[in-house]
């Protein structure tokens, strides 16, 4: 899964790069974007490792995107917004120090998702208007008739201003839609980076509509106190007052913004957590971790970590009759530990 960093030149979008992924921006991808993959912290998987003892512990990751920085004029953004299509989530990341105005900032990114959309819309409408002029199959054009009519509701609706998340659409108009990979049609949520010395972060809250994840955080500093010891650590957070933001949490809050969830395999050779969309079924997480359990799915027997760590071990779950068999459809939950059988 990969979540794409947006913000605008200044915004102190790659410092909050270096702090999740511990890897420093490389300024030869100042214009090209940077990755780095972040675990997926969970602290349940480390209760499995003391039950199973196992010789492995891999944990989910989220691919981390740097994107190029955007520019406060909007010249050249739709370009640079282009290498994010692919992310299944956008985190924009606003500055709230220096005299920074986050919630402006916000209409100012908004406004910039869409004008990318117009751009890439607007020259597919136009493409499939020169295709439709020449002799093609019945078939092929009356597809193309659909597609058109599914872009231009798209193109009004943009340039109204309504979030194409929200937009009343068919499901044969969302795979239209899918297919251009929208910015302004994708999950997200907000970082601010706030100064150093800020003392009311809740007071940004208000920035971003409610449904909309929120997370401030002083990017800067965060990434210095990581590159102390602990104990430089305490040291300084007990000098300064500060008490620090807890990383962890905000990784999973962008998780969870991006439609994603854990579900767990585990035994005596690895424990592991595997990320899957929500409301995916147990076929679709057999093929996550390999085709061929995909492709011979039997059935998958289901236990949760709760009755495991509770109950001590695989065979006390089995004795409370705790083990659940589930078909392909079953769709698979937060505390999931799942055991594919299959046939190939």
């Amino acid at each position: 899964m990969k979540i794409g960093l947006v913000g605008y030149q200044g915004s102190g979008k790659s410092t909050l790069f270096a702090w999740l992924t511990s890897v420093a921006p490389d300024p030869s991808h100042a214009h090209t974007g940077q990755s780095a993959m972040a675990a997926i912290p969970e602290p349940r998987i480390e209760l499995l490792a003391e039950i199973y003892k196992p010789k492995k512990i891999t944990h989910a990751t989220l691919e981390i995107v740097d994107t190029p920085g955007l520019s406060r004029t909007h010249e050249g953004n739709a370009a640079r917004l282009a290498l994010i299509r692919e992310a299944g989530c956008l985190v924009l990341v606003v500055a709230a120090f220096d005299g920074s105005d986050p919630a402006s900032e916000l209409r100012s990114f908004e406004e910039d998702l869409m004008l990318a959309d117009m751009d890439l819309v607007s020259r597919r409408i136009e493409r499939i208007g020169e295709s439709i002029k020449k002799p093609i199959p019945r078939t092929e054009k009356e597809a193309l008739a659909h597609e058109d009519a599914t872009l231009r509701m798209v193109l009004k609706a943009i340039e109204s201003g309504e979030p194409l998340r929200e937009a009343a659409m068919t499901e044969e108009q969302r795979k239209v839609t899918r297919a251009f990979r929208l910015l302004s049609e994708k999950p997200r949520m907000v970082v601010v980076n706030t100064a150093d010395d800020e003392d009311h972060p809740e007071r940004f809250r208000a920035c971003a509509p409610e449904e909309i994840p929120l997370f401030p955080v002083p990017a800067g500093l965060e990434l210095e106190l990581s590159r102390m010891s602990p104990e430089e650590r305490a040291e300084f957070e007990e000098e300064m007052g500060v008490g620090g933001t807890d990383r962890s949490h905000l990784i999973r809050t962008m998780l969870d913004a991006s439609g994603q969830r854990l579900f767990f395999t585990a035994g005596e050779k690895e424990v592991r957590t595997w990320l899957l969309p929500k409301g995916g079924t147990a076929l679709e997480a057999a093929a996550g971790i390999h085709t061929d359990l995909a492709r011979g799915f039997i059935r998958a027997e289901v236990m949760t970590c709760a009755d495991l760590v509770r109950l001590g071990s695989e065979r006390e779950v089995k004795a409370h009759h705790l083990v659940r068999q589930e078909a392909k459809d079953y769709v698979v939950q937060d505390d999931d530990i799942l055991l594919i059988r299959f046939s190939v």
